[in-house]
């Protein structure tokens, strides 16, 4: 997956001769099995369910320990190298989202729904930044710092070498997009509603969030709550196209 989101990768960085196993396994640990499996036709039967909801119930509000567990489905969402290069600001103030919704295409949804969370990419990646992650690995596993020299050339080579700085926010975006998937499909198994945004003014949310001088810029944006009553896409059939003609085995 790195290595097609980031091509062509530059491995110019020296690596110790050792390092061929770049992120240390801890050996201690008994292997974890699965154990918490759903049922296949619950979680389809969630995603048949699910809809870009255009009407949400403005009444109507997910409840703190619902939000909870869709904040935990951003943090543990899986990101590029583990860095994770985004942020994600949950929009709470009315305020704040009467201002973003005329740079939104004036959609209902960013004013109504119960939450609304904009997404933000990296713009920039630094050594900083890569050591404070490689830090917190250290500090969760309890493996020496040392361990993870190899892993740290890799990423150096790949992020901070001549010309990665241009291909960064892309990079960024696209890890902000797999963050989007697992929020929206942990959403449809709780029964919560959402609708993806792609259309808004990033420049305008990035001025009115202040994203600029943190280092971010949007990326997309998404609306959770409940449907309304009234929105006629409730009920619409759900058009794809026959998998045989999107999947192919090669």
């Amino acid at each position: 997956m790195v290595e097609f989101l980031l091509n062509p990768i530059n491995y110019s960085v020296a690596l110790p001769k050792k390092a061929i196993r770049y992120f240390p396994i801890d050996t201690t640990r008994e292997k974890q099995t699965m154990s918490h499996t759903i049922p296949e036709t619950q979680l389809l039967n969630a995603l048949n369910w699910r809809y870009a909801t255009k009407t949400f119930d403005a009444s109507r509000k997910i409840s703190d320990t619902t939000w909870k567990t869709l904040e935990e489905s951003l943090v543990l969402s899986p990101s590029s190298f583990g860095l994770q290069p985004y942020r994600f600001l949950i929009v709470k103030d009315s305020a704040v989202r009467a201002q973003l919704q005329p740079h939104s295409w004036n959609q209902t949804q960013v004013v109504d729904a119960s939450h609304y969370v904009v997404m933000a990419g990296r713009t920039a990646m630094t050594e900083a930044e890569v050591d404070r992650f490689l830090d917190r690995v250290v500090e969760v596993r309890g493996i020496p710092r040392e361990s993870l020299e190899g892993y740290r050339g890799m990423m150096y080579g790949s992020l901070l070498s001549p010309g990665a700085e241009a291909r960064i926010p892309h990079w960024a975006a696209l890890q902000a997009y797999i963050a989007l998937g697992n929020l929206m499909t942990t959403a449809a198994l709780l029964g919560v509603d959402t609708c993806a945004i792609e259309g808004f003014a990033p420049a305008e949310y990035d001025a009115i969030l202040g994203l600029k001088e943190q280092g971010y810029a949007s990326v997309v944006c998404c609306a959770l709550g409940y449907r309304s009553p009234d929105d006629k896409y409730a009920t619409a059939a759900k058009v794809r196209f026959p998998a045989a003609d999107l999947v192919k085995t090669v």
